[in-house]
């Protein structure tokens, strides 16, 4: 299977509007980082991890065929903001979206229209489905474990996809989730900057986490503006730890 990054930018992403400083001024196009966002693809299914404001920006470039199934990892604008531009992916039957229950009601209200009883046409025809941690799911011949990280005081979702183990906005999390995280090959994982953040892991908390689980690989996301600059971050990690870059293309 392979992965690629539509984006690995926070919520403001970068250049942050209206900001000049080091990073935000880089010509590399490494330092531009749209809101995070994942595409899982094996021979014959195709997964969306979250949705977020950029995802019409995100998949122009891709080819245009069948989404199998938008995975969300919590109820966030900039995780799920981009929802009405999958319609185009309509054409294909409905869209099949999986979210745990609190992400599942914040989609009912951030989108009423996909979900009344008389729809105005044309709208994105969405099935949603609520899904649990620890319950696995399979779509199409993918087979995904959903597990629970704490994004400050609200519990979301993490994904562990056969040897990848996909996590962004954790700040915190139950010493039982380690069951579904070790062992990963692969692990995506946030790191927003250097400062700390109520919500939000830092650079050194990341690089501390992603060492507990021993990944043979680890790629950073979700990161702003704060982290610095791409080039330099990477070389001040590990080769095993690196910030990852929209666009970029994993196998797993």
């Amino acid at each position: 299977m392979k992965l690629t990054f539509l984006g690995t930018g926070t919520s403001c992403g970068v250049p942050t509007i209206g900001c000049h400083c080091y990073t935000c001024s880089s010509r590399d196009p490494h330092d531009k980082r749209l809101r995070c966002s994942a595409l899982i693809e094996s021979e014959t299914t195709r997964l969306l991890i979250d949705c977020g404001p950029d995802f019409r920006q995100q998949i122009m470039p891709m080819p245009f065929r069948k989404i199998d199934g938008i995975l969300i990892t919590h109820a966030h604008y900039d995780h799920m903001g981009g929802m009405d531009d999958i319609r185009p992916y309509c054409q294909f039957g409905e869209i099949n979206v999986y979210a745990d229950p609190i992400a599942r009601q914040g989609m009912l209200e951030m989108l009423p229209y996909c979900f009344a009883e008389h729809r105005y046409p044309g709208v994105p025809a969405i099935q949603l489905h609520e899904i649990h941690k620890h319950e696995q799911l399979t779509i199409g011949d993918i087979a995904i474990m959903p597990f629970e990280v704490m994004h400050h005081d609200l519990p979301i979702l993490g994904y562990r996809i056969g040897s990848l183990a996909y996590i962004t906005d954790m700040k915190s999390f139950d010493e039982k989730e380690m069951d579904y995280i070790n062992g990963a090959d692969t692990l995506v994982v946030n790191a927003l900057r250097q400062k700390p953040h109520h919500s939000h892991q830092t650079l050194e908390e990341a690089v501390r986490f992603a060492k507990r689980v021993g990944a043979r690989q680890t790629w950073l996301i979700h990161s702003s503006h704060d982290i610095g600059r791409h080039a330099e971050v990477n070389a001040s990690l590990p080769a095993s730890i690196q910030l990852a870059y929209d666009g970029q293309v994993i196998n797993f």
